[in-house]
């Protein structure tokens, strides 16, 4: 029976009453952190779920260093990229930082549905029911070697009546339950964990990345009717499933927009620097009329200044750039219709992330995936900088909204535990200490 579930331990944003909120995005291509004001939002018509409206008040923004496909590789790297983007939201924001809602994409992250049921011998249902019937299922999902990041229920069932969203009040002979369970490989998460514990912050709650993408882009009637929500990383590619405006289903693979640059820089013989302004100054996915005439300039490695750059047919660039893009796609859709995502999901695919910005991609998707499909970008999030209104940006701004949702989830109730490399209040202060004088 595992005790350290990371369910969330968020305390819900209160209705009518302002709050602040710092969320940090380690990704494997960039870190960003932002801290926002939350404040009451008059109910909207296309937005309706979310309660309050983000305000920026600090953003930092820098190079991921000493992480790979989500997964911490080197401690002391990773450290300093955190505390570089830590301090400078700190500094914009004028205050000190001691807990963070940090994103996962680590440790071979899936989604499995589980169902349990208790009897209520005709009584009327109590918030002690809901409790004891997602406890009952909770202790059916763990597992020793993977932790639970959400527990959410996706819909409850009275009698073996379905449908119902909120069964307080009601009256019946049996409780039933459906739960999403996200969970991620506990190594993983214990890395992490520790990089931000050596930078002296806390956990205050974590959240799957495909969650927050799709939190931050989809409006309600889409999560309503069915939509998958496909976010192109730098070195991972996650998907979430929305259905009756709940996560159904959430998945990733370790392949992302930092492999399109390897594959241009081995096939051309570029340095990767060049590979990454080749993709993004004149790469496509999809085939033009004129790319066999119009010629980019290349230069490969270990040419000097002096000499002449190569030219190469932007059609080159295309047939490296493609293949890589309908493999993720590909892997994408037979995951989906190897669980049955593909009939929930109904007729629409939003794209977010950083290398979903290329040229072509969503007609390419909307080809392989025989869906609808557009591009989805953050909404409803005040004072952004310019740089962090494209879709790069969308798990950061998610993670925004989520402190409004989240208390639809179970939180496993669980004490303070120690980590590996860290002995309670005293060492810490001591470490602090050590590091800073």
């Amino acid at each position: 029976m595992m005790i350290d579930a990371m369910t969330s331990r968020l305390r819900p944003v209160q209705p009518g009453k302002t709050t602040l909120v710092a969320v940090l995005d380690i990704g494997s291509t960039k870190m960003c952190c932002i801290i926002a004001r939350l404040a009451p939002r008059p109910e909207g018509r296309s937005l309706r779920g979310r309660t309050h409206q983000a305000e920026v008040i600090g953003f930092g923004y820098g190079p991921a260093s000493g992480v790979k496909s989500g997964v911490v590789t080197d401690i002391e790297k990773a450290e300093q990229a955190i505390r570089t983007v830590v301090g400078m939201a700190e500094r914009a924001a004028g205050l000190t930082l001691e807990s963070v809602l940090v994103n996962v994409t680590a440790g071979r992250l899936g989604s499995e549905t589980f169902s349990a049921a208790v009897s209520l011998d005709g009584q009327e249902v109590e918030k002690a029911d809901i409790v004891k019937v997602l406890k009952a299922v909770n202790s059916r999902s763990v597992r020793p070697e993977r932790s639970i990041i959400h527990a959410l229920p996706i819909g409850y069932a009275l009698d073996g009546q379905k449908g119902i969203n909120d069964p307080r009040g009601m009256v019946g002979e049996k409780l039933g339950v459906d739960v999403a369970v996200v969970s991620a490989e506990t190594l993983a998460m214990r890395n992490l964990e520790l990089v931000l514990h050596r930078c002296h912050l806390q956990i205050e709650a974590v959240v799957a990345t495909p969650y927050a993408s799709g939190l931050a882009t989809l409006v309600d009637d889409e999560a309503q009717l069915g939509v998958a929500c496909i976010d192109f990383g730098g070195a991972t590619t996650t998907v979430s499933v929305f259905n009756d405006g709940h996560m159904v289903y959430a998945d990733a693979i370790a392949i992302g927009g930092h492999h399109l640059t390897l594959d241009v820089a081995r096939q051309l013989s570029v340095s990767v620097a060049d590979a990454e302004r080749l993709k993004t100054f004149y790469g496509s996915v999809l085939p033009g009329q004129s790319d066999e005439r119009d010629m980019i300039p290349i230069q490969p490695v270990g040419a000097s200044h002096d000499e002449a750059p190569g030219q190469i047919p932007r059609a080159v660039l295309t047939r490296i750039m493609r293949p890589r893009i309908e493999e993720i796609l590909t892997a994408i859709r037979d995951r989906m219709q190897a669980t049955g995502m593909m009939d929930v999901c109904g007729r629409r695919f939003v794209l977010t992330g950083g290398a979903s910005e290329m040229t072509g991609l969503s007609e390419v998707a909307r080809r392989l995936l025989a869906r609808n499909v557009r591009m989805g970008r953050p909404m409803g999030i005040a004072g952004l900088p310019d740089i962090a209104k494209g879709a790069a940006f969308a798990t950061v701004a998610g993670m925004l909204v989520y402190p409004q949702v989240c208390a639809q989830e179970y939180a496993e109730p669980r004490g303070i535990r120690k980590l590996t490399g860290t002995d309670g209040y005293i060492a810490r202060v001591g470490n602090w200490l050590r590091s800073s004088f």
